[in-house]
């Protein structure tokens, strides 16, 4: 068993050692104020988030884009609270300021996945070529299209994917949270860097109407409740690799807030667990396993120490390196995320996160979740 716990250890080594490598090899994007070419179709799914479109408003009003590039497509997805009401009073008090085109549309359920068939909608009714989704809890930078723009411009890709981060982080549970989300990114970002994409995020990417029909959009996936991002990000990768790009820009970073509660949390990171049994990307499951048995691996590890089957000395070792090796990572993405103070709560989140790791997948196999008031089994 030793040497299954060495062995373990040091293929998961490997791996995040591989996207630290990654990280670096993926350029800094500097914004040189060109002149703005790219026209956008901004996407926005909700479905009752009448507390938190506010930021979000907020945040659209501030952008520096050219007005007459860009549109807004809402896609209300059966919302019961005063979200549709909330926009439309925004852009009515704002219309001297805001002269941007805007349309709320209603969702048109054709799939087990309602995000899926609101940008689908939003799609067949985009004026523009370039599709931007994110989310209705989101704050977007003032720069935000300004960034899309000018590595649209310089770069010529197909499909773009940004960085996400988490804000206002005031408990122990937000701290953990965003070291979770800034692992992933961390993975991302290392993941472009070797030529092996299989992450991104929904709240900040972008791709062409073209090459989403080119893909045949969402079918093969559309009965899987979610996974609008990762499906398509699968889908151009197979179709045209060297078209998907990431966006390292701290202009372009969207930042959203975590989850209030650990029950919300959990049903958050379920949602996510569950559709990766069904990720077509060899590598992206290869990743999946690696960390699953590092993770649980640590604690049948220390049950297999406590009965003396593995000595305590090489415990010890083994968490020495998990932990040197996740702290590397995360720091790489808290750094460029201008987030380095959330390491402080870094010690006693590597302890925590074995067990939220081995109940969350636990979960995922088990048992379906529950999301914006809506159930969805396995």
């Amino acid at each position: 068993m030793t040497a299954i716990a060495i062995g373990i250890t040091l293929i998961y080594l490997l791996l995040i050692a591989s996207f630290i490598y990654g990280f670096d090899k993926v350029d800094l994007f500097v914004l040189k104020d060109l002149k703005p070419k790219t026209k956008f179709s901004i996407i926005v799914p909700f479905r009752n988030e009448a507390d938190r479109l506010p930021d979000l408003l907020e945040s659209i009003s501030k952008l520096n884009y050219p007005k007459e590039f860009y549109e807004i497509i809402f896609v209300d997805d059966e919302s019961e609270d005063t979200s549709v009401t909330l926009i439309e009073q925004h852009f009515k008090t704002n219309k001297s300021s805001i002269k941007t085109d805007f349309n709320i549309l209603k969702n048109a359920r054709t799939s087990k996945s309602p995000k899926k068939d609101a940008i689908t909608v939003a799609i067949s009714h985009a004026k523009f070529d370039w599709m931007v989704t994110t989310d209705a809890d989101c704050i977007l930078p003032k720069f935000w299209l300004d960034s899309f723009d000018e590595f649209i411009q310089q770069q010529q890709p197909e499909c773009v994917v940004a960085p996400v981060t988490y804000s206002k982080m005031y408990t122990f549970l937000d701290r953990f949270q965003l070291l979770d989300v800034l692992s992933l990114q961390g993975s991302t970002v290392g993941s472009f860097g070797i030529r092996k994409p299989f992450l991104c995020n929904g709240a900040n990417l972008a791709y062409t109407k073209s090459i989403f029909e080119t893909v045949n959009g969402f079918d093969g996936n559309d009965g899987i409740g979610s996974g609008d991002d990762i499906f398509m990000l699968e889908k151009i990768v197979k179709s045209k690799p060297e078209k998907i790009k990431f966006l390292k820009c701290e202009q372009a970073i969207v930042s959203t807030l975590p989850q209030p509660s650990f029950d919300t949390l959990i049903s958050q990171r379920v949602r996510w667990a569950a559709k990766t049994g069904s990720y077509r990307n060899l590598f992206g499951k290869l990743v999946g396993i690696i960390v699953f048995l590092m993770n649980g691996g640590l604690l049948v590890f220390s049950l297999m120490t406590f009965v003396g089957i593995i000595k305590l000395k090489t415990l010890f070792y083994l968490l020495i390196i998990k932990f040197g090796i996740d702290f590397l990572l995360i720091y790489k993405a808290a750094t460029f995320t201008n987030q380095k103070d959330v390491m402080r709560s870094y010690f006693f989140a590597y302890f925590l996160y074995p067990f939220f790791t081995f109940y969350v997948v636990f979960a995922s196999v088990f048992r379906g979740y529950k999301w914006k008031g809506r159930d969805y089994s396995k």
